[in-house]
């Protein structure tokens, strides 16, 4: 049995990439060995196979890259394994050196184009760095995949190498309620869902909502600008019709998101890295049968265009959007909705998946 250890740099709670990955290869075959990190509010987690968290002494900045890297890379080295799997930029390097040294197949998922993230618009050191790293490793690569064509298309072009999509999509679901934890009645529920970060568009939303009565916008997640964006509802005095339930256990999420009446993804185009963004949360929406407002952004767009399950963002302008998402709340998608379910699912992805690892290079 082939013996894959999988590196990614969170803590494994909330990473459902990354556990549908290890699901699809452990129902064929493979033996897996999963390693992230331990914070201090880290819940247990409960797998088919082996994971491992570091308990680290840092866990932000450049001391945290170099110990996770330096303890992945330890780790690697003394532990037996076939197949060697890193999770975006920033775990690479420890897999990329033991596959040089050890002879190991290599294979590449990029969620993202981590070295054009937002939070590296203002660090043009640190972000020189990152790009160093990637132009040094990217075109030695072999086996790769990624969430977008967008990105697939853009390493193409920069490295001449090649990246299979594998959409973020998730599993065929049928839709069941829970309840929120507050008043919902006669309220239209606006979601979000996913990191509190900059540039997600979450002060447009907050500002939408002055001009949108007997709504609620609801947020769930966590993040950067978490705070900030509690004291600006409050200092607006929006508390009644802006909720934040913070971070939260996918199980428990699956039954809130089909409480919406529309879900928004409206990330600004804040580099490379958001305007090639395919949010999760988008098909997550879509499984729950929620009608979705979105950016205009190609990867989203496409979306929007192909299925016709909601509308794409007009003007960035808070009364605009207010007025966008009122007319949205008048029609009716619920057809194309179970359309598309059936179509973006992870279960259409896997053998795409599955295929990578069967045929090496």
């Amino acid at each position: 049995m082939n013996k894959i250890i999988v590196s990614v740099s969170n803590d494994l709670h909330t990473d459902q990439r990354v556990a549908k990955v290890c699901d699809s290869l452990y129902k064929n075959g493979y033996e897996i060995v999963l390693i992230g990190r331990e914070l201090k509010n880290s819940k247990n987690i409960d797998r088919k196979y082996k994971t491992k968290r570091f308990k680290l002494l840092f866990n932000k900045g450049f001391l945290f890259y170099f110990e996770f890297n330096l303890r992945l890379f330890l780790y690697l080295i003394f532990t037996k394994k076939n197949i060697l799997l890193a999770n975006d930029l920033d775990t690479l390097l420890p897999n990329f050196l033991i596959s040089k040294i050890q002879g190991k197949k290599l294979i590449f998922d990029s969620h993202e184009l981590f070295s054009e993230i937002p939070e590296l618009v203002h660090k043009p050191k640190i972000k020189s760095f990152w790009i160093c790293l990637e132009n040094w490793m990217l075109p030695k690569l072999k086996n790769n995949y990624t969430v977008c064509n967008s990105i697939s298309n853009y390493y193409k072009k920069k490295y001449n190498v090649n990246f299979t999509t594998i959409k973020n999509l998730p599993f065929k679901k049928e839709v069941k309620k829970g309840t929120f934890n507050f008043d919902t009645k006669d309220k239209k529920i606006i979601l979000y869902q996913g990191a509190i970060n900059i540039g997600r568009g979450l002060e447009l939303m907050i500002d939408s909502m002055e001009f949108l009565d007997n709504h609620i916008l609801v947020i769930i997640g966590f993040g950067d600008i978490y705070k900030d964006l509690q004291q600006k509802v409050s200092l607006e005095k929006r508390d009644k019709k802006v909720v934040f339930l913070g971070k939260m256990a996918p199980e428990k999420l699956q039954l809130l998101t089909p409480l919406a009446d529309i879900g928004v993804s409206v990330e600004e185009d804040l580099g490379l890295n958001y305007r090639f963004a395919l949010p999760n949360k988008i098909f997550d929406y879509i499984q729950a049968e929620v009608p979705i407002l979105v950016s205009d952004l190609p990867e989203m767009r496409q979306v929007i265009t192909d299925y016709k399950v909601g509308e794409i963002i007009s003007k960035r302008k808070p009364e605009l959007v207010a007025k966008q998402i009122k007319n949205i709340l008048e029609k009716d998608f619920s057809e194309k909705l179970k359309i598309a379910k059936q179509e973006l699912i992870w279960e259409k992805q896997e053998n795409k998946l599955v295929e990578i690892f069967n045929t090496l290079k």
